[in-house]
């Protein structure tokens, strides 16, 4: 009997081994930041952003003029996932910027949304989102539970996620403002941003940067792609990341863009 109870102790211990050990190989922000994070940046992709001369409306309709004025860029990098067809999916974004914030303008073509996670700080990468990186002060470097930068996640329903200093996801919907019409497979995404320096204090009073002209910012963008799976099937960015290992902008400053804010 003594012996039958042991049997079933190793063998509960074990399954429990076995699912605590796949929990944490699921959850991205348990992952241990590389060793071989560079301290500073090399600068690529350098992209002018024009101020807007009118106040921008965020209302997920792109009829301001600011965007009439501004450059569409390709949104078309696959960091994970297998390649696309147009039929699937096909991004694009325009830039501006305001005195008190920076302004995507989205358009995503996608032929399947999926927002199936009620909790907006569980597995929040597996539903369709946007995805907003921004380093204040392009710096570069490690940022994985720290903010250096940032790796907003821009929900459908307009929540904002992002790892925080306590190493789990929190919400920054105060950092952003944002909107989203979807007509067809096509949603027009508008968002307002809010900088930060890497003085931010998840439990302090902060005070949002000033922007002004010539100021350089680091700056990515990407798409979480899900067509009715359990987790997101594509990730689709802005910039082409050298490796292997694409995925890496939400612990790596150093892949993202540059842009240089100009009057």
């Amino acid at each position: 009997m003594k012996k039958a109870t042991y049997l079933l102790f190793l063998l509960v211990l074990v399954f429990n081994c076995k699912n605590e050990t796949s929990k944490k190989a699921e959850e991205p922000s348990l992952k241990e930041a590389p060793q071989n994070i560079a301290s500073t940046k090399i600068e690529k992709q350098l992209r002018e952003v024009y101020k807007s001369k009118t106040a921008i409306t965020i209302d997920g309709v792109s009829n301001d003029s600011a965007w009439a004025k501004s450059q569409w860029y390709d949104l078309n990098q696959v960091w994970l996932g297998d390649s696309l067809t147009e039929d699937d999916y096909s991004g694009r974004f325009k830039l501006s910027w305001t005195d008190d914030a920076l302004y995507v303008l989205a358009e995503i073509k996608d032929d399947t949304l999926i927002d199936k996670i009620e909790d907006p700080l569980e597995r929040w990468w597996d539903d369709d989102c946007l995805e907003i990186f921004i380093d204040e002060d392009n710096s570069g470097g490690e940022h994985q539970f720290n903010h250096n930068a940032f790796a907003y996640h821009i929900a459908l329903d307009g929540n904002v996620v992002d790892m925080s200093t306590e190493k789990t996801g929190k919400l920054y919907n105060s950092h952003i403002e944002s909107k989203n019409i979807t007509t067809g497979n096509t949603t027009i995404w508008e968002v307002k941003m809010s900088l930060y320096d890497d003085s931010y204090n998840d439990h302090g009073e902060n005070t949002p940067v000033n922007l002004s002209a010539n100021k350089k910012i680091g700056f990515a963008i990407a798409y979480c792609d899900n067509d009715k799976s359990l987790e997101r099937e594509n990730f689709i960015g802005s910039i082409p990341v050298e490796g292997k290992d694409k995925n890496r902008g939400w612990i790596d400053a150093n892949i993202f863009g540059t842009i240089l804010l100009k009057e």
